[in-house]
């Protein structure tokens, strides 16, 4: 399978490197692209000098920060008018180990969506202090319940989907940014009859760089969640309203009945 990774950056000049050649040793005939926000520190510079080196690896300049799900889906139409068959979610600061690659790839096989997961059998975050453990856990069993998806670990950003998925949604409508774009994008990807599944990761926090998680962000997903699980309650009750929810078949782990 056609296979892109695509790397959302903004100021990680002192990780894109290590990034680059990790990600290119699991997936050596894999593409990747990196989507710059206009980084001052020079990021889009070292990834282009790191791709004349290894070669398949692309540069896709922005002018300015516009947010983590508005460069995923400019990575997204890229590679899919560019023909690739897998586009895979990761973050450029280590966080995620590009070792795991194969793992996501692997499951693909039968799959639509494939969520490295912190929260299943084997997943882990070793580095996390206990509330932060309560907040994070405590956030995805919120989503969970409120939009009646059977997956653990929804604001996940190290995921990979199907090509012939995303090409189902209609990514322009997607307005969530942060943990909230991924757990919209896990629940439309749901209602569009995804097979999904998880496969345990290890999360560590960045090595290097600065984070750009804000309570901001932990509001918005909240708010979102609430909003996009009433408004499925209010159509379980009332099925003939507009956007009324379709039976799913043939999910591993999308909206429960």
């Amino acid at each position: 399978m056609r296979t892109l990774v695509v790397l959302p950056t903004y100021n990680e000049a002192e990780s894109i490197e290590q990034v680059l050649r990790r990600t290119r040793v699991a997936v050596p005939d894999g593409s990747i692209l990196v989507v710059d926000d206009g980084s001052p520190d020079g990021t889009a510079d070292l990834a282009e000098k790191v791709g004349e080196e290894l070669g398949s690896i692309e540069v896709m300049r922005r002018t300015s920060p516009s947010g983590l799900g508005d460069a995923y889906k400019a990575g997204f139409a890229w590679g899919l008018a560019a023909g690739a068959e897998v586009l895979v979610e990761m973050d450029s600061d280590l966080s995620h180990d590009p070792g795991a690659l194969p793992s996501l790839l692997g499951a693909m096989v039968d799959h639509d969506l494939v969520i490295g997961s912190r929260y299943v059998e084997g997943g882990s975050i070793p580095q996390w202090a206990i509330h932060r453990r309560l907040l994070s856990r405590g956030g995805n069993v919120y989503s969970a319940l409120m939009l009646g998806l059977r997956v653990r670990d929804m604001t996940s950003g190290f995921r990979a989907y199907r090509a012939e998925l995303l090409q189902t949604m209609d990514l322009n409508a997607i307005r969530a940014d942060g943990y909230a774009f991924q757990i919209e994008m896990t629940y439309r990807a749901a209602q569009q009859g995804a097979r999904i599944v998880e496969v345990p990761i290890r999360f560590v926090d960045r090595e290097a760089g600065t984070s750009k998680m804000s309570s901001a962000i932990v509001v918005e997903a909240l708010a979102l969640v609430t909003w996009w699980g009433l408004g499925r309650a209010l159509r379980r009750v009332a099925p003939g309203l507009p956007g009324a929810r379709r039976k799913v078949a043939g999910q591993t782990a999308g909206p429960s009945a």
